[in-house]
């Protein structure tokens, strides 16, 4: 790359040296996060949820946008659970419109994180207060758990996120009965190319839709996949085709009905 950046672990920042695990961990921690929500829409049109995205940035250099898959990783247990309070309460603002419009919310989080905040005190009376709220998590995020994911209080909050990506499996969906399941981007976008592939789609979502509520297909650009996914038994979907992330400023502004 000649922008005078390189990419390290996962992450991009400025060329420099390896940094000592000491700068490293002070790096992730001085980094900032600002939100952005992403409609999810119903097959029929009318919007089921909004996704809680997080972008993440170090100040030295705000415009360079960091993955929060790794700033998580890296960051302590605590900032984590800060992270989580922090986005209850943003969505706790919003609580009026979200309950006034009967939408569901969902947050990304890892399972040692779910586990821990269930003994905060103001994450349980935030959750209490948001029956609308629901936790993503990809299969591999509850290896941390100490206990059974059954056994977690909030499970009938959990879907499961990017089925299909090489790490969720059919297992995970009979372990554990999530109410959403979220077909990953890629898979989508892989079996769309060929007549087989939609066949198998197709295929595919019918089977999960027997161990869940409904499956959201994610990665839809175009009114052709959009008409795929409407044409299949999903339930709903996510993508640049139906919103683009938006600020949260804006929520009050979210069609009542998605027009093609």
């Amino acid at each position: 790359m000649k922008i005078g950046k390189t990419i390290e672990a996962g992450w991009i920042m400025p060329t420099l040296p390896a940094l000592e695990p000491t700068r490293e961990l002070n790096f992730w921690s001085q980094c900032q996060r600002s939100y952005t929500f992403q409609p999810i829409y119903c097959t029929s049109g009318v919007p089921l949820a909004i996704e809680l995205l997080t972008a993440v940035y170090h100040p030295d250099n705000p415009d360079c946008r960091l993955s929060p898959e790794d700033y998580f990783e890296q960051i302590s247990q605590d900032l984590r659970e800060d992270v989580v309070l922090e986005q209850l309460r943003l969505i706790q603002h919003w609580h009026s419109f979200i309950q006034q419009r009967d939408l569901l919310v969902s947050v990304n989080v890892d399972g040692q994180t779910l586990q821990s905040i269930q003994l905060l005190p103001e994450a349980r009376k935030l959750l209490e207060s948001m029956p609308y709220l629901r936790f993503e998590m990809v299969e591999h995020a509850y290896a941390a758990l100490t206990i059974p994911i059954q056994s977690l209080e909030d499970v009938h909050r959990l879907w499961l996120d990017d089925f299909g990506s090489g790490l969720a499996n059919f297992s995970s969906l009979m372990e554990c009965r999530y109410e959403f399941v979220k077909l990953d981007r890629a898979l989508f976008s892989f079996l769309r190319e060929s007549h087989e592939g939609v066949r198998l789609f197709y295929a595919l979502v019918a089977l999960m839709s027997r161990y869940t509520k409904g499956v959201i297909v994610e990665g839809v650009e175009t009114p052709q996949e959009w008409m795929l996914v409407k044409r299949s038994e999903a339930c709903a979907a996510q993508g640049f085709y139906l919103s683009r992330p938006n600020r949260f400023d804006s929520l009050h502004q979210l069609p009542t009905f998605f027009r093609e």
